[in-house]
């Protein structure tokens, strides 16, 4: 007999509401209030930190190249998030079928962009964000670390977005924090980890908690983005034990997945940036 809890993804319709053809998902939904949430939190953040913000974005108006550094990111964030899934997870298939891996319709129906890459996006939003700040003369590091702050909260909401559209559910557990999801196959086989809601709080909210403490500090505010890099990359190594890997590529020979890999090299990454910004303090 299944609970109410465990039973729950069962009872969530992942399309909100529909629109002629077009299908409107709780997790499209999701996404937009993570864009929103990023947006108003930085807006208020640069309001308060005025003076900081005009130093960042070397005394033009913070709240103009800000708004602009958002969309550009937005579109970093959606291409990177399509070509790091492809690269990372799903290359075989495109490259057999290049045109159907990025079609956003299927038999005549709007399906939205399935198949993004976290990791990508990180990728792609870096990317756009160098090329911005080259061109408008500001300095990476000092704007993302100013931004960075954000992410976690923004990030929350993608994970619960997940959770409603029933996808990238867990590895099988006898826990009572079991549940049953309906795209993971017959739930008389077992309960599956919420590995979303893990995210969702990990890389969401308790990572916002470590960021903001770090940031009252005196050192924090200068390496806020390196200290993401690693905090997010520990946080997200650990939960993908509880993750289902990803069908079409499973475990690397080393047992680990490829999330967990790409984890690894935000660590490093991280940890060289802190480095040098310590053994370079000019």
């Amino acid at each position: 007999m299944t609970s109410f809890w465990s039973s729950l993804p069962q009872k969530i319709n992942p399309v909100a509401f529909e629109i002629g053809n077009f299908n409107i998902l709780w997790y499209s939904i999701s996404y937009l209030f993570a864009f929103l949430t990023v947006y108003f939190f930085l807006k208020l953040r640069v309001q308060k930190k005025h003076s900081l913000a005009k130093e960042i974005f070397q005394n033009k108006e913070p709240f103009l190249i800000f708004e602009n550094l958002f969309l550009y990111s937005i579109i970093g964030l959606i291409l990177g998030a399509k070509i790091g899934f492809i690269l990372f997870y799903d290359f075989s298939n495109f490259i057999s079928s290049p045109l159907q891996s990025i079609n956003p319709f299927h038999e005549g129906s709007f399906v939205g962009f399935s198949g993004l890459s976290f990791h990508g996006a990180v990728i792609g939003i870096v990317l756009i964000g160098i090329w911005f700040c080259k061109k408008h003369s500001l300095k990476f590091f000092s704007v993302a670390n100013f931004v960075i702050l954000a992410v976690p909260l923004g990030y929350f909401w993608g994970r619960i977005g997940n959770f409603l559209n029933g996808e990238l559910y867990g590895r099988f557990t006898k826990s009572s924090i079991g549940m049953c999801f309906p795209r993971a196959g017959d739930c008389n086989l077992g309960m599956r980890h919420p590995s979303q809601l893990y995210e969702a709080i990990g890389e969401g909210l308790i990572l916002f908690t470590i960021l903001w403490t770090f940031n009252k500090t005196k050192i924090g505010p200068r390496i806020m983005f390196p200290l993401w890099l690693i905090f997010y990359g520990i946080i997200r190594f650990v939960i993908e034990f509880f993750r289902e890997p990803d069908l079409q590529i499973g475990f690397t020979a080393l047992g680990l997945t490829i999330g967990q890999l790409l984890c690894f090299c935000m660590i490093i990454t991280g940890a060289v940036i802190i480095f040098l910004i310590l053994r370079f303090k000019k």
